[in-house]
């Protein structure tokens, strides 16, 4: 147990708005900043932080490895597809939560192509781990590039 002197240094942590760390992975057409991590707060077994993605910008199909995801809609439409081939469609919107299990193939998109959609992130483990996957997706083809089925990192 700690002594009360030590609740100064190892309590509570708040991080507050404008010092999130966008020093984090990025796909095209999705902003990442993170809030709680090891490095800024001690956490060993939680990360978390915020992902704006852009009007129409989707993932490519992934999963997150032995990760647990959960996702907090604060603004906009998400739609997620899952399954072995992506058969499964669900779309999310403010005050929804929505939990990714581990292993899980998936995609995540912006369902609206006029706002983006801003979500409060949380995962079990500090390591960004993306296991990308070749898939095709049902999802219809956008019109110019597509930088999201790319497999890179």
């Amino acid at each position: 147990m700690k002594l009360m002197s030590d609740w100064k240094e190892h309590g509570i942590k708040i991080v507050r708005a404008g010092e999130l760390d966008t020093n984090t992975p990025q796909t095209p057409g999705m902003d990442r900043a993170a809030a709680i991590t090891h490095a800024r707060t001690g956490a060993n077994k939680l990360w978390a932080g915020t992902v704006t993605v852009q009007p129409a910008a989707r993932t490519g199909v992934h999963h997150h490895g032995e990760l647990e995801t959960v996702l907090y809609i604060v603004r906009g439409r998400a739609r997620f597809r899952w399954g072995d081939n992506l058969e499964f469609v669900e779309e999310a919107g403010p005050g929804d939560f929505i939990y990714v299990p581990p292993y899980v193939p998936h995609q995540e998109m912006n369902a609206r192509p006029d706002e983006p959609v801003e979500a409060v992130v949380v995962r079990s483990g500090q390591e960004p781990i993306v296991v990308n996957l070749d898939l095709a997706t049902p999802e219809p083809a956008r019109p110019g590039p597509d930088p999201f089925h790319s497999n890179k990192g």
